[in-house]
């Protein structure tokens, strides 16, 4: 007579209920995800090339399909390519992008100015080159838009903060900007506060704010180069700006760019500032998404004259 093992008898049932189980589930994920994976993203996107400078500059154009405004990315420092992930966040929000490999970097033509080759890339003249970089990419996007009612701005963070004023001074194309963590100083007493702060995240802890700002003004400069005051070009500007700021930044003197921006604005000078006291130098893409709401919401309301 044949013994029946009913251990293994019990555990092939039990396998076969398992496995049925988990058809079922892979069934479901295949009902309810594929309708999911097969809405389309709200907006289009084209890889183009455009000239600067004599040099070919790489980039890519989101195009919603309903857009309220359009931009420009401006980079930051570093070997920064083409902002894939925050274009296609503007570009889902309604608002039409061109992001494109900074000069040197990536698909980009022209030399990379900066530290990691041995070169200075906050020189006036640098910094001037990128602003006309930015200038041509405005006069490309707003060719591309076939709605010449849209309003085009500048976006972008940290070193973009002098960037910026300097594209909108050249280009009158340009109609609004929103700058996250940009210094109103010059480029020296950044780097003079940079310095000092030494990359500590609780320096904050540690220093008082009179402090700070007497290393800023007062301390010897490490570098001789061409030096840039934001504040030149931008008590010139007639168009909207806004400043996102981050109370823990390292990088940036907060309150004293606010004391600049105040007194532009005492001038009748169409600037506004959020402050986040909590956040540091990254302001646009941390953990809080306020600040980047706050932009977003602004840029789609925002009347230039």
């Amino acid at each position: 007579m044949k013994t029946i093992n009913k251990p293994t008898v019990f555990k092939k049932i039990v396998n076969r209920k398992q496995f049925c189980k988990n058809l079922l589930l892979v069934l479901f994920l295949l009902v309810t995800v594929t309708p999911l994976m097969a809405i389309p993203p709200g907006f289009t996107t084209k890889n183009i090339k455009f000239i600067s400078e004599g040099d070919s500059l790489a980039g890519t154009i989101y195009k919603p399909d309903h857009i309220s405004a359009a931009v420009v990315l401006i980079h930051g420092s570093g070997q920064e390519k083409r902002m894939t992930k925050f274009a296609t966040l503007l570009a889902k929000n309604g608002i039409a992008v061109l992001t494109y490999d900074k000069r040197g970097v990536g698909e980009s033509g022209g030399i990379y100015a900066g530290p990691e080759v041995g070169t200075n890339n906050v020189d006036a003249a640098n910094l001037n080159l990128l602003s006309m970089d930015a200038s041509i990419a405005v006069d490309v996007l707003s060719k591309y838009l076939s709605n010449k009612q849209i309003s085009i701005g500048l976006i972008g963070a940290s070193q973009a903060g002098w960037i910026i004023p300097l594209t909108a001074e050249k280009n009158k194309k340009v109609k609004f900007m929103a700058i996250f963590s940009g210094a109103l100083i010059t480029v020296k007493e950044q780097l003079r506060f940079q310095f000092y702060t030494n990359g500590n995240s609780k320096f904050w802890d540690t220093h008082t704010e009179e402090d700070a700002r007497k290393h800023t003004m007062t301390d010897p400069d490490k570098y001789e180069f061409t030096d840039t005051d934001p504040q030149d070009v931008l008590s010139k500007l007639s168009i909207p700006g806004l400043w996102i700021f981050g109370g823990k930044d390292i990088q940036v003197p907060v309150n004293l760019s606010i004391e600049h921006l105040n007194t532009l604005k005492a001038k009748g000078k169409r600037y506004e500032y959020r402050l986040f006291p909590k956040l540091g130098h990254n302001t646009a893409f941390s953990d809080d998404e306020k600040p980047m709401k706050n932009v977003i919401e602004w840029m789609k309301n925002v009347k230039p004259k």
